[in-house]
């Protein structure tokens, strides 16, 4: 199990690296689409090229932050019900839900989008948009972060495993700090004096 767990955190670090390397295609998206809308209602100049790396560029966040999403257990998940159980329950329905729903699903995008990114590369495919990119980058993009999410998957099972083991403490409670949602009410409560 040591070995797992070792493998576990090399899969946690990678996404966190892959993760943390979004927040900085967030900022660049954000550049771009100011930049363009600026060319665009001040010089009256515009660029489908520009429009379509926006493009890419959120698929590549979506894409690529899935495992990290999953890697911080920030997933959308129903709270009212699972906030009421107890660890070792949502550790059994974060187990089953992975091997049954998550890593299938998972797979199975990742396998039928190869062949399609394949496919774009072969033919050298290029935007139907006049002045349009290259797609296949943007097609890779699917099963690079649907690999990177079963990766994140198979982690998140040998977290669980161990856990129900009683090899590790509960993965889902890391002390990650208070989110930015609390870290905003606080600075509220202090500006308006009162206590917390």
């Amino acid at each position: 199990m040591k070995l797992l767990l070792k493998l576990s955190g090399l899969i946690d670090a990678l996404n966190e690296r892959v993760g943390r390397l979004s927040y900085w295609l967030i900022l660049v998206m954000v550049l771009i689409s100011a930049g363009n809308a600026t060319m665009r209602y001040a010089f009256d100049k515009s660029s489908n090229a520009w429009l379509e790396i926006q493009w890419y560029l959120f698929s590549a966040v979506f894409l690529f932050g899935a495992g990290y999403t999953l890697l911080h257990n920030q997933h959308v998940r129903i709270d009212v019900i699972s906030s009421h159980l107890s660890k070792r329950t949502r550790a059994w329905i974060d187990l089953l839900g992975t091997l049954f729903f998550l890593l299938p699903m998972a797979i199975v995008i990742m396998w039928l989008s190869w062949p399609v990114f394949v496919e774009s590369y072969r033919i050298h495919e290029v935007s139907t948009n006049a002045g349009g990119l290259i797609i296949w980058p943007a097609r890779l993009m699917v099963p690079v972060g649907f690999f990177l999410l079963v990766l994140q998957g198979i982690s998140e099972l040998i977290k669980r495993i161990a856990f129900l083991r009683d090899l590790i403490p509960d993965p889902t409670e890391k002390d990650e700090g208070p989110s930015l949602e609390e870290q905003l009410a606080e600075a509220l409560r202090k500006e308006r004096g009162e206590a917390a």
